[in-house]
């Protein structure tokens, strides 16, 4: 079983993630994954955070002359903005209390006012510095090592904008190549040319009235084999894992698998993938399940969506109460995102990475790759005979 936890603040030292369950034997590389940290950082509509600070991930453990010896992995990325906050943030006891920076008007859409009423937080910094999207920044580097442990079996992870306010890509008969090609080359990461230019122009109408925009990311996994979960038991379903994990992105507010809601307005004959085969096995010529029935993969790549809300912190009008004086207040603020959901998609993809890792170890376990390789291609001989 893979496992990870994450700590650490938005304006901490630093934040940290602790990765267990990996084979021995996996080459691990911190170049692959700070190209995804840095993936994350981009996209239009980004605020001025992203140019405080450039993620340079650091592994402190677990790794010995680039290849994993089985223990857990250990990482760390610095917060370079630490030093205009080590007072406020400052770990030692204080003699005083500090005002300066203290919280108590909770922000519409955050979990500042929810987090103070479970904890008795009397200063909600206590509770937004954690819950705030950075955290995610060490999901990203955690997916990146997932990312180059299923690539060790050929299964691959990609992922694009197909919406953003009422802008809809349409990448019918684009392979998945060129979807992930055109995405990485867009300012919005959508493989659509044109809907990149009305994406943008959704952008740019929301910063001008001062307020924020969502939309959708997709994911796919490639390559994956068959049997990947199961359907004896809830918590071993992958549709399960894979929508947990999806709704657990900050902002992040519906998942679709396949055809998600659009199953809703058709007949059955038009929702169920019909079963061929061939001399190289059972094959499907549509993918309206999403390459998973019965909580299983059935061998369709894996297609999921996440549906990103406006962010909730705006620089317009939206009114709160402050949780000392009870009096209401004008929560905008000066800075903000107008639109994340390009880096909700590299978040995406390491999620993603992540459960499908994790159903990989769980399949074909072994405390070594060559073991796990070994295990997997004894499985996928054997579904040939099948």
């Amino acid at each position: 079983m893979l496992r990870y936890l994450t700590a650490g603040e938005s304006h901490g030292p630093a934040i940290t993630a602790i990765l267990e369950g990996l084979p021995a034997g996996l080459p691990v590389s911190a170049e692959e994954i700070n190209i995804d940290l840095k993936r994350r950082q981009g996209g239009y509509g980004r605020g001025r955070r992203m140019q405080i600070e450039t993620d340079t991930i650091e592994i402190t453990g677990g790794v010995r002359h680039g290849k994993t010896m089985g223990g857990p992995l250990s990482l760390r990325v610095e917060n370079q903005d630490w030093e205009n906050w080590t007072d406020v943030m400052a770990v030692e006891p204080v003699d005083h209390p500090i005002t300066r920076r203290r919280v108590t008007k909770p922000r519409p859409g955050h979990a500042d006012l929810a987090g103070g009423l479970k904890y008795g937080h009397r200063d909600l910094r206590n509770v937004l510095e954690r819950a705030s999207a950075r955290e995610t920044t060490m999901r990203v580097a955690v997916g990146a090592v997932a990312k180059q442990f299923i690539e060790a079996f050929g299964v691959r992870v990609i992922s694009h904008v197909v919406r953003i306010g009422q802008a809809d890509a349409d990448v019918s008969g684009l392979s998945n190549e060129a979807i992930w090609d055109r995405a990485e080359e867009s300012p919005v990461r959508c493989a659509d040319e044109k809907a990149t230019e009305g994406m943008i122009a959704e952008i740019d109408r929301a910063k001008t009235l001062k307020d924020t925009i969502g939309g959708i990311f997709e994911i796919k996994v490639l390559n994956v084999p068959p049997g990947l979960g199961s359907h004896v038991q809830w918590d071993r379903k992958l549709d399960g894992r894979l929508a947990q994990a999806i709704l657990s992105i900050q902002a992040v507010k519906g998942v679709e698998i396949g055809m998600g809601f659009g199953v809703t307005q058709v007949l059955g004959s038009e929702v169920h993938d019909e079963i061929f085969y061939n001399e190289n096995g059972f094959y499907r010529k549509t993918n309206r399940a999403g390459g998973i029935e019965g909580g299983m993969t059935e061998g369709e790549e894996i297609v999921v969506r996440g549906a990103l809300k406006p962010i909730a912190t705006l620089m317009r009008t939206i009114m709160s109460v402050d949780i000392d004086t009870k009096e209401p207040f004008d929560s905008a603020k000066e800075r903000s995102d107008v639109c994340t959901v390009p880096a909700a998609g590299v978040i995406g993809e390491a999620v993603v990475a992540f459960v499908v890792a994790d159903a990989m170890q769980e399949k074909f376990g072994g405390d070594s790759l060559e073991e796990m390789k070994r295990n997997y291609l004894g499985y996928m001989g054997q579904l040939k005979d099948y």
